[in-house]
């Protein structure tokens, strides 16, 4: 009987070593599978992908990696990393960032940040530079770390960046280009009306006036006279009116402050909303074309303020310091959002911006229990 107690003991013994050799064999297997299945997926990935270690030697590389750097796998494989991705062009450029990879090593606290924020740079074996993009991360193994580089070649996008980059500052200059002539025409025709039409319509006027003076006219007759004097002098208003909106005469014949004091007064009688200018006519001295560009600036926003703002008062301050001029457009009425400054059907605030901009200004709006508008502009040297 203890005979075959220790018999049934030893083949259960047995057995369940049999058993956990053969799970721990399939677990081997399983692990070998997933291997080779990372392995596999590495091997046929379409990005870069480098592992080096601590020193920044590069341990491992697929296919695609030696294809960017045009080289082979063989050749990459325990070469420095700096051969493919120079120290030099791994500076940080302007945004006050640390160097990606640092000087030794790999800086892990940049860890998922992406290398063209560092102007991360490429070296083909053939010696040409192209940007990069990828991503970094870093896995213990024993005492050491192993980093891993997934890098994608951006130089298409680069280009087609400085394609759109070029094509912005076209359709910029042109907008500036176009706001130029349309000043020039609306000077042209505004001279035109007030010089030839003005004067014609001034000559007729003058002309009625002595007609009346004679003597011998019916009664119908002085009627008709007095109902052309009213529509010439009708005519003769509204020719002023039109001829200073294309281009205010204060611009040309007083400067920039008496056309901004004129507008002013003109805002506040026709949209009986308070008003005030806070400026030095000496600050306000400046050329043509900035003249008349903070006079459509500041007459573009008062449009939009008696149109939209439903405000009680308005402050307008102008003022120099250093080689900036400072405008500032303040009310106190519902308010404007600074993404409405996007929108496509707002073309006064989109005039504005593109004003300031053309001038190489800069343009803020703020809520503030109303809306204001601040812009600064820099001025050009004086004349010498």
């Amino acid at each position: 009987m203890g005979r075959l107690s220790t018999s049934l003991l030893v083949l259960s013994a047995l057995a369940l070593t049999s058993r956990q050799s053969w799970r721990l064999g399939w677990s081997c297997a399983r692990s070998a599978d997933a291997a080779k299945r990372s392995r596999g997926i590495i091997q046929h990935a379409t990005d870069a992908i480098i592992s080096t270690d601590e020193h920044q030697r590069i341990l491992q590389v697929n296919p695609s990696a030696a294809a960017m750097f045009a080289t082979t796998v063989q050749a990459m494989r325990g070469a420095p990393l700096h051969r493919y991705i120079p120290r030099d062009q791994r500076q940080h450029r302007g945004n006050g960032a640390t160097q990606y990879f640092g000087n030794t090593g790999i800086r892990m606290r940049m860890k998922g940040r992406r290398t063209s924020d560092y102007a991360v740079t490429g070296l083909k074996a053939s010696g040409l530079h192209f940007p990069l993009e990828g991503t970094i991360s870093s896995l213990s193994e024993g005492d050491s770390r192993i980093y891993t580089i997934i890098l994608r070649d951006i130089t298409e996008r680069k280009q087609v960046q400085e394609q759109l980059e070029q094509s912005y500052s076209q359709l910029r200059e042109l907008s500036a280009a176009l706001q130029t002539i349309r000043e020039e025409e609306r000077k042209h025709i505004a001279r035109e009306l007030h010089d030839d039409l003005g004067q014609l319509l001034a000559t007729l006027r003058g002309d009625l006036a002595l007609l009346q003076r004679q003597g011998g006219n019916s009664a119908a007759a002085r009627k008709l006279q007095a109902g052309m004097d009213e529509l010439l002098m009708s005519a003769i208003t509204s020719l002023r009116r039109i001829a200073s909106n294309l281009r205010p005469r204060a611009l040309d014949e007083g400067g920039l402050y008496f056309a901004l004091e004129s507008l002013r007064q003109e805002f506040v009688q026709r949209n009986n909303i308070g008003c005030t200018l806070d400026a030095n006519e000496e600050d306000l001295i400046l050329d043509d074309a900035y003249s008349t560009a903070i006079f459509r600036i500041v007459q573009e926003a008062l449009t939009n303020i008696a149109r939209h703002a439903e405000a009680g008062k308005v402050a307008l301050s102008l003022y120099r310091k250093d080689a900036t001029l400072h405008v500032t457009i303040h009310d106190d009425g519902r308010g404007i959002a600074e993404q409405d400054m996007d929108k496509a059907s707002s073309f006064g605030l989109i005039g504005m911006r593109e004003r300031v901009w053309a001038l190489h200004g800069d343009i803020a709006i703020v809520s503030d229990g109303g809306t204001r508008i601040m812009i600064r502009l820099p001025l050009p040297p004086p004349d010498t």
